[in-house]
């Protein structure tokens, strides 16, 4: 490690900043946005710095050599664009044992600019001696995925609590281990889902700290995370956060291998869901063991497919994990079917086209069988069905009864956002024929003209767009 890792104080002097064009700009903006006092010397004379006002009554626009300059009360020395004089200035500072970076050269620094993710209070800088900032950013940017967006909040409300629970209690490692449990439990978790006047109330309420510190039993809690349509990129930044803080993992039967590869290896895992035709445990037992692992202490996530609110029976769990005063969050995913419109370039809404959607699920031809097709039959609105491949003839029927076109626009779209995610596309008179040529579920039925603008073909195989080729020809 050639450069250590500092935080400098930019509140402690003015720093000098000298160069030209697009270089001087940015490299002011990072200064300016971490809140330096600033002293440029722009050696081309373009004095047009673009300094927001915020920043403007930091900024000092110098005139004359920047050699020659006072540097009396300097802190640092930064240059950027500013060729030989960059050179010039590195020796000055350095005799006068000023710390200087000249941009893109080590040779004449003596401190560097780390890649920064910035979260307020928290702040994480990431360098690579200098050598290589394209890996450095590369870095930050995985760094920036995994950290909460609230994360500065959660240190400035920490903050805020420090010095009174501190004089409370006496003991260094049960100060530790009070923090710990705010941050890893319920309390942390509000803050981080932006709920801070619910962790305020909840960590006044706190008689004890030191009992609270003490307790043997860590408090559980339960998120329900959704998977989204089986690519693992589409998971969410919170999902993944929840997965790799995990004990224990409670997850659908159509959850992609892909996406349970992202847990964190010693998490457990326990498959509750069912596939089509084969039996489950069925809900009452599965929020049971829910309630169970979360009062036993665990942090426990329930992965499930697609959004736990759209067909996910989400609500029951929330109202069973209310019902047991178990502690709970909820983070969203993206649903099969925006994630099937997306993969196969179908617009749910189009402007004087479709400026309606319906979402419903048809399981079996009883779901089907049960629906009120009269309201679904304004040609400017899409019906999206889910798991409608068996209940598909069902589907069709009652459409016709109620009026639908045969000549309506269909799709039946398989593993959607998957590798051997598979379409096929003709008319609501030939749905059955469509469901015929998909290999395997889970799909989702869209209805509606917008099927029109699809690019099904781009996702098709190859022997797949043959088959379509020569039926078309027919």
């Amino acid at each position: 490690m050639r450069f250590l890792p500092v935080f400098l104080d930019l509140k402690a002097g003015p720093v000098i900043l000298i160069g030209a064009g697009e270089l001087l700009r940015a490299k002011l903006r990072v200064l300016a946005a971490a809140g330096a006092r600033l002293r440029v010397h722009a050696i081309d004379g373009n004095q047009d710095l673009s300094v927001n006002s915020e920043d403007a009554s930091r900024v000092e626009i110098a005139t004359g050599d920047p050699l020659t300059a006072d540097l009396a009360g300097v802190i640092a020395v930064v240059c950027a664009g500013a060729g030989h004089v960059g050179v010039a200035m590195s020796a000055r500072a350095k005799a006068l044992g000023l710390p200087v970076n000249v941009m893109d050269d080590l040779e004449n620094s003596s401190f560097i600019f780390p890649a920064i993710v910035d979260r307020g209070d928290v702040v994480v800088a990431v360098g690579t001696g200098g050598t290589s900032p394209v890996v450095a950013r590369r870095v930050r940017e995985k760094i920036e995925a995994l950290l909460p967006a609230r994360v500065g909040e959660l240190a400035e409300f920490i903050g805020t609590f420090r010095k009174s629970i501190n004089e409370r209690i006496a003991e260094f490692p049960l100060r530790r281990r009070f923090w710990e449990r705010v941050i890893d439990g319920p309390i942390g978790a509000a803050v981080l889902a932006g709920r801070k006047d619910e962790a305020d109330a909840s960590l006044k309420a706190i008689a004890d700290p030191s009992d609270f510190a003490r307790a043997d039993k860590p408090e559980g809690s339960v998120t329900l995370v959704g998977a989204g349509p089986g690519d693992p990129d589409l998971l969410t930044i919170k999902a993944l956060r929840a997965l790799q803080d995990a004990d224990i993992v409670f997850h659908d039967e159509l959850v992609s291998p892909e996406i349970l590869d992202r847990i964190r290896r010693d998490t457990s895992r326990v498959p509750v869901g069912r596939r089509v035709g084969k039996p489950g445990i069925g809900q009452d037992a599965i929020n049971k063991r829910m309630i169970e692992a979360a009062q036993s202490g665990q942090r426990v996530v329930r992965l499930k497919g697609g959004d736990p609110f759209v067909f996910g029976r989400g609500g029951e769990e929330i109202e069973a994990l209310r019902a047991a005063g178990v502690a709970y969050s909820i983070i969203p995913g993206i649903t099969a079917g925006l994630g099937g419109a997306a993969d196969f370039e179908v617009p749910l809404t189009y402007r004087r086209e479709a400026t309606r959607i319906t979402f419903l699920t048809a399981h079996k031809a009883r779901d089907a069988e049960a629906v009120d097709w009269s309201t679904l039959t304004d040609t400017r609105m899409t019906v999206v069905v889910y798991m409608g491949m068996t209940a598909a003839p069902a589907v069709r029927a009652g459409l016709f009864a109620a009026g639908r076109s045969p000549e309506t626009p269909v799709g039946v779209f398989a593993r959607v956002t998957r590798p051997d995610a598979q379409g096929a596309i003709g008319t609501l008179r030939d749905l059955p024929e469509l469901v015929r040529r998909i290999h395997g579920g889970p799909a989702i039925l869209i209805i509606g003209d917008v099927v029109r603008h699809a690019g099904s073909l781009r996702r098709q195989t190859p022997k797949q767009i043959i088959s379509d080729l020569l039926d078309a020809a027919e």
